[in-house]
């Protein structure tokens, strides 16, 4: 049977392009085509050749710019304490500042941002730390603009946002630092080891040297490397969780405390130094691998969130004067700008004015508020001018300030892997004792019943614990980048095991964020005048609609802007000029159906269609995973009858779609008896309360600063199939962890059956440990080889 053919990838993130999708031909989205654009266009296109294959796909923030007044004001300070700080007669040093950076994952990027930097007036150097996701820079004052700069990277899909705080060395830069030196230590130990397999007598003039070598080694291997786990096992005793690193230190420990009685006493049957320093340092890159992979996905977030802007006070008492959201009280008079949010529920003062309350309550169509009425905390300003309001509560009793509010989640324990670990430690404790028992009671020699103990606590080697299981995690979070899925939190593998049930919000998790042009070729069709004329009603204007149309223009080209100024008509249109944007009807004489119509002295040049899509592969992902037994569920703030009608859309039966739900209606839901094992699925604010209940949570979304610090992963694309890979490859790597548990369980009572026996040594378990350690992790590799083959979606 022919293979079938390879679909096409992305030429700039690599990613499958979806069948039928709106973006141009060769790119999964216009995003991607946006920033391919102005890669090319800035000569910048050794890119390519550097960044991995695949790379996450481009955000649609890279066609809505941020506001980073709180850069420039950061930018003033920092030259204004440069200025200060300058001595008479001497040349004042560049101002600098410290920030994080939101999309970095791999050299390519680091690259692309310092090419990006080094373009900018006034620009002199950046120096970007990509383990940490942060960048210092530096540059001339009077000439660099930090917020342009940051405008500008932001179009290429890299958020900056201020230096989060100092919590310390990342703990993967600190194993590194134990590996090194606990390789050096190792080898050492091996040094002054091998003589004694290769015949070195007892008596030999150096022996006690080098026994004594092979001692300091191996005790700073037990030191630097043994140290941490011994740590972290207390630890975990200390909140009653029998921690993964528990048996690694008991192990450790009693090979160590027999190896130095038997340096003591000159007992050369009890000496194992170098397989306690050889063990460690394999348990050490264990963990590292899998501490790695979590910590370069988390990077790709902003370390810490810009400040809310700032609201101007319009009130007699405090006119022209702007304060932080969380200032407000009741009868407050403010304002807010286009694409500001209402921090609390107010009264709008004059209107009409449109607002987008989507990310409260899912409704895909923008509302219009008429003056008097009370607009909901939450809700997003998209028209084109400003519009004053009046507080009718204080920030603490806002719907917006309890979503928002961080939510510490409790560690989760693994069950499983706990009864494991239990199940091992009473297995290894109890035969050691029980063999120490029967050797003292049939010989009576003490020397000779310890050196069998000491022998089984080190041979019974917890490989598949300390090393097979992380090197599985590992590989599994570096194999679902390729399907733009990232781990943020590494007990989300054991949370996979319990989901039985899967929750989707609609607006923005099922749908895309923005409609889609049904009819893009009616932007391909404009001329040059009309084109720029759309751009310049459509730029800067918050609106969906226009939002949608951007993306198509700058897909292609960035046409130059209209002088004339744009005016809007809330609930109609814009228009600047002759030139009108707005429902049909309104300046066309067509027909005033759905359309949105692009018109020029009041006869239509354009008509444009517009829907609510569907993410492109949702029905047949919803319909995969659902044959994986999964429940799916829709929690949705959206009308019941639209939330209904989208269900039978994606083949999901009447009383899982479940529409017209509050914050509160929809964190209740998790608390019905046999919903524990829950994976919930969300992008706005109104998802908050039910990410705190559900046992796992994951994000397509990750510019809000609200749910990606509270998601176990988050995924990126225009697609949803990255959720089908996640349980896939889970589902690999469960049996991979069965296939190394099967083989550890075979080697221990082979060795243990040994040092029962009375026939293990030093040299013997010389030889076991590698041979059990390479053959772990080939069954690792063997076994995880799938994840990396699988068709990307």
């Amino acid at each position: 049977m022919p293979a079938a053919p390879a679909r096409p990838v992305c030429r700039h993130c690599g990613a499958p392009v979806p069948s039928g999708g709106s973006a141009p031909e060769g790119f999964c989205c216009t995003g991607c085509a946006y920033v391919h654009r102005l890669i090319h266009e800035r000569g910048l296109d050794a890119y390519y050749q550097i960044k991995d294959t695949v790379t996450a796909p481009a955000d649609s923030t890279v066609f809505h710019p941020g506001d980073f007044a709180w850069l420039s004001e950061a930018q003033a300070a920092a030259e204004a304490a440069t200025g200060a700080t300058a001595t008479p007669g001497q040349k004042p040093r560049p101002p600098e500042l410290q920030l994080s950076i939101q999309g970095i994952s791999c050299a390519g990027c680091v690259w692309l941002i310092e090419r990006v930097f080094r373009q900018e007036p006034g620009a002199r150097d950046i120096m970007i730390n990509a383990q940490l996701g942060q960048a210092r820079l530096r540059w001339l004052p009077g000439q660099f603009d930090a917020a342009a700069f940051a405008r500008r990277l932001q179009a290429f899909n890299y958020l900056l946002g201020p230096a989060g705080e100092d919590t310390g060395e990342p703990e993967s830069r600190a194993l590194v630092r134990r590996i090194g030196l606990c390789t050096a230590f190792a080898m050492n130990v091996m040094l002054f080891t091998l003589p004694v397999y290769f015949g070195m007598e007892a008596d030999f003039t150096y022996a006690r040297l080098f026994g004594t070598i092979s001692m300091v080694f191996g005790t700073l291997s037990m030191l630097v490397g043994g140290g941490y786990f011994l740590t972290r096992a207390v630890q975990g005793l200390r909140v009653g969780a029998v921690h993964i690193d528990l048996p690694i230190a008991i192990g450790v420990t009693g090979a160590y405390l027999g190896s130095l009685y038997g340096w003591f006493t000159g007992q050369e049957a009890f000496v194992y130094f170098d397989f306690v320093s050889a063990f460690v340092l394999l348990m050490l890159t264990g963990r590292w691998a899998q501490v790695t992979a979590v910590e370069r996905n988390r990077r790709r977030l902003l370390a810490r969130q810009p400040a809310p802007q700032r609201l101007r006070l319009t009130g007699p008492d405090g006119a022209g004067r702007e304060i932080a959201p969380e200032k407000l009280t009741a009868g407050t008079a403010y304002a807010v700008r286009p694409g500001q949010t209402v921090p609390v529920e107010s009264q709008l003062q004059a209107g009409p004015a449109e607002f987008s309350l989507a990310s409260i309550n899912g409704e895909a169509e923008p509302r219009i508020f008429q003056a008097g009425q009370l607009v909901p905390a939450g809700s997003i300003h998209v028209g084109l001018d400003e519009h004053h309001l009046i507080a009718r509560q204080a920030w603490g009793e806002s719907l917006l300030a309890e979503l928002t509010r961080p939510q510490e989640q409790p560690g989760y324990r693994h069950r499983f892997l706990e009864r494991i670990i239990q199940g091992y430690l009473i297995g290894i404790i109890g035969v050691a004792v029980l063999a120490g028992l029967g050797w003292w009671h049939g010989t009576g020699d003490v020397q000779l019943t310890w050196s069998v103990v000491t022998a089984i606590l080190v041979v019974s080697c917890p490989c598949a614990i300390g090393l097979a299981f992380p090197l599985a995690d590992e590989m599994a979070t570096v194999a679902l980048r390729r399907h733009g899925v990232f781990v943020r939190e590494d007990d989300l593998w054991a949370k996979l095991a319990r989901v039985r049930h899967l929750v989707f919000d609609k607006t923005g998790t099922l749908t895309l964020e923005t409609p889609v042009l049904d009819n893009p070729e009616a932007v391909d069709a404009l001329d040059a005048p009309a084109r720029s004329a759309l751009f310049t009603l459509v730029h800067d204007n918050p609106h969906p609609v226009s939002q949608a149309l951007l993306e198509k223009l700058l897909a292609v080209e960035s046409p130059p802007l209209l002088t004339e100024p744009v005016h809007e008509v809330v609930g109609r249109g814009v228009e600047a000029g002759p030139w009108s944007l707005g429902r049909a009807g309104w300046r066309d004489a067509g027909p005033a159906d759905a359309a949105t119509v692009l018109a020029r002295d009041g006869r239509a040049v354009a008509r444009f269609r517009f829907r609510d899509a569907v993410r492109p592969d949702a029905p047949g992902e919803v319909a995969a995973l659902a044959a994986q037994g999964l429940e799916l569920h829709i929690l949705s703030g959206d009308g019941p009858e639209k939330v209904a009608a989208f269900g039978r859309e994606l083949g999901l039966r009447a009383d899982h779609c479940h529409g017209g739900l509050s914050p509160h209606e929809k964190a209740a839901w998790f608390d019905a008896p046999g919903r524990a094992g829950t994976l919930m699925l969300g992008d706005g604010a109104n998802d908050s309360l039910a990410f705190d209940r559900a046992l796992a949570r994951g994000t397509p979304v990750i510019h809000r600063g609200i749910l990606e610090r509270k998601a176990d992963f988050f995924y990126l694309g225009r697609g949803i199939g990255g959720i089908r890979a996640l349980f896939t490859i889970d589902a690999i790597r469960r049996r991979t962890h069965v296939v190394i548990l099967v083989f550890s369980v075979v080697y221990n009572l082979f060795a243990v059956g040994l040092a029962v026996a009375g026939s293990m040594n030093p040299l013997v378990a010389a030889i076991l440990m590698p041979i059990n350690s390479l053959l772990t992790l080939a069954l690792v590799t063997s076994g995880m080889r799938r994840v990396y083959t699988l068709p990307a979606r």
